[in-house]
């Protein structure tokens, strides 16, 4: 259950310190008492979002699925822009499809949150190496293709604080970057590995973009944010030049289509992402079966491919 972006302040002491308390017992699986402290917290301050949606998250765990999606409604009127992540609790209670389910304000406070740390927290807790994944599936695709790594302008969609970048180093002349959390670009910022930096959600800052304007087109650990992933193709095929590349990582899912993980990342399948491509007038250039990050010490299966349009 996301639990990020819920450290606000009612504006009253006694009510904050019984949400403080709601979360603890939240933490510790103590769902009544969570209620509990919750509904007391409301009674201080009705307005607060996040009380609602503790509320809300409680009496799930309990199995009252009506009176947790009655809260959490609540909470997400009182919180439109969804930094609490309330769509994802509504989709697993069924009360939202799951291409609803991760908003555009979740993973902006989410990334937001942890710009500061993100890096330490990528590569030693999950062992993240989406980057170097993507770097050796790049040549693999070009060696398929009977060409040289080297590209003129290169998108990194979702840049983060950009590791990436680093990861593409010479290969690309010019680096672009794009992301969602401003906090995570002002970090990229930092490194200096950028021609320039843009915040904004992926698909929206490819729309924007000229036609056959870029030769790569990269996304590591970003269509696990994304449901349906034909807006996001058809504009990468849009932006790029005849011959260009879209690389990507995505986590994978054994049925049909797409679904929301316990992780709250979106899982794709195999068939889904080769129909999607077909569909979007890309071609398939390498594709291999991988693990970008471990969760709980466990790898996390997913893939790494590398489309083309062909020229």
């Amino acid at each position: 259950m996301p639990l990020k972006a819920i450290h606000r302040s009612t504006g009253d002491a006694i009510a904050d310190r019984r949400f403080a308390y709601a979360m603890a017992a939240f933490v510790e699986a103590d769902w009544q008492v969570a209620v509990d402290l919750a509904s007391q917290t409301l009674e201080l301050a009705p307005g607060f979002a996040p009380a609602h949606a503790t509320l809300g998250r409680a009496q799930a765990a309990l199995g009252r699925k009506d009176e947790a999606i009655a809260a959490l409604t609540e909470a997400l009127r009182l919180d439109p822009e969804d930094e609490l992540g309330i769509r994802i609790d509504l989709s697993r209670l069924g009360a939202l499809d799951a291409d609803e389910a991760i908003s555009e304000g979740y993973v902006r406070a989410l990334f937001d949150s942890y710009a500061d740390g993100f890096d330490q927290h990528l590569t030693g807790a999950l062992a993240y190496r989406g980057p170097a994944i993507l770097i050796e599936a790049i040549h693999a695709a070009v060696a398929a293709l009977g060409r040289k790594p080297g590209f003129d302008l290169a998108l990194d969609l979702g840049c983060g604080t950009g590791l990436m970048a680093k990861a593409l180093g010479p290969m690309a002349r010019r680096i672009e970057g794009v992301d969602i959390s401003p906090r995570m670009i002002a970090v990229a910022a930092r490194t200096g590995l950028y021609a320039a930096l843009h915040v904004g959600e992926v698909v929206g800052e490819l729309d924007r973009r000229e036609r056959a304007s870029a030769d790569l087109i990269v996304a590591a650990d970003v269509v696990v944010y994304l449901g349906d992933l034909f807006p996001l193709f058809r504009e990468a095929a849009r932006v790029l030049r005849p011959g260009g590349l879209f690389a990507f990582t995505a986590q994978g899912h054994h049925g049909q289509g797409f679904a929301l993980g316990i992780d709250s990342r979106f899982a794709h399948s195999d068939r889904y992402l080769r129909t999607v491509a077909e569909d979007s007038g890309l071609a398939i250039a390498h594709f291999a079966a991988v693990s970008t990050r471990q969760d709980r010490g466990l790898d996390v299966p997913g893939y790494v491919m590398v489309l083309t349009l062909p020229p």
